[in-house]
């Protein structure tokens, strides 16, 4: 095939000495396929999406800053008749938080969540209250990498507000009880390729950080995934992302069930380099799919 592997104009903040460079080892495995891969910037308007048997949403790691832009490339990208993955229609819904509140309506434990709509003031006494908390996490519903998200008490929160109630003049939030086990436990991944489970690892925080991101200096480490966990997984990727090129689930164990905090369904990091095969069922997938 001739492959569209979607990128953006720059990977470098997202590197780390402790990660591979999973686009440059993706596109290395897909050429010696046999494949034709060419990394292409969404946003560069000279790009003849027409071109291509398949677009690849891998990395466009600044859709959040450019969201409406993002949002006109997809409208764009519905009348190009090139297989797109993701689908445009997943993409564009899991761009925004808000879609884990369809996600909990139709059932799905998630980490609970008090929606911060724009225009509204940040009310702390209020947030820890309902969220029957003495920390509160606060994000944007548009964001990626915990670009302006917050790890506050009660007097962080209130020395803050000023700060907060500005953000949520430009976009919504979303607030959160921060769960201890984030920095105890660790954050699970379970990844599917083609709707089907392919890995798992465990992210770990640095020690005095709360971010598991690998280019904040957050740990990796391979895991099976455990069986009450996956299966919670598994019914989420079926019912949400069984037509997926890939999803990464994200959650966390908290009294023996798991907590879901992010379905990602755009452009996570996938950790292809920790588990063998995964190259190759990444490949199947996409064979699989867009040849439908």
């Amino acid at each position: 095939m001739n492959i569209a592997l979607v990128t953006c104009e720059s990977l470098a903040q997202y590197a780390a000495p402790n990660i591979d460079d999973e686009d440059s080892l993706l596109t290395r495995h897909l050429r010696a396929q046999g494949h034709h891969v060419e990394p292409r910037i969404w946003s560069n308007p000279a790009v003849d999406w027409h071109a291509y048997d398949a677009v690849v949403v891998k990395s466009p790691w600044d859709y959040f800053d450019r969201i409406q832009e993002f949002y006109a490339w997809l409208n764009r990208m519905e009348q190009v008749a090139v297989p797109f993955l993701n689908p445009v229609a997943t993409v564009r819904w899991n761009a925004d938080k808000q879609y884990l509140l369809d996600l909990e309506r139709q059932g799905v434990r998630i980490v609970p969540s008090q929606w911060l709509p724009r225009g509204s003031s940040f009310e702390p006494e209020a947030l820890f209250e309902a969220l029957a908390t003495d920390r509160l996490v606060v994000k944007p519903a548009v964001s990626g990498g915990a670009k302006n998200t917050f790890n506050l008490s009660r007097a962080e929160a209130l020395e803050r507000t000023p700060e907060l109630s500005a953000l949520l003049l430009d976009e919504d939030f979303l607030a959160q009880p921060f769960l201890p086990e984030i920095q105890t436990q660790g954050e699970w991944s379970l990844v599917y390729l083609g709707g089907e489970y392919s890995h798992c690892v465990l992210k770990t925080p640095k020690s005095g950080d709360f971010r598991v991101q690998h280019y904040l200096g957050g740990g990796i480490e391979p895991r099976e995934a455990p069986a009450h966990l996956r299966r919670t997984a598994d019914d989420i990727v079926q019912r949400f992302a069984s037509n997926c090129l890939y999803a990464r689930v994200d959650g966390v164990e908290t009294n023996g069930e798991f907590l879901l905090m992010e379905l990602e369904l755009i452009e996570p990091f996938l950790y292809l380099a920790s588990a063998e095969g995964s190259f190759a069922r990444y490949e199947a997938a996409l064979n699989r799919l867009a040849a439908q």
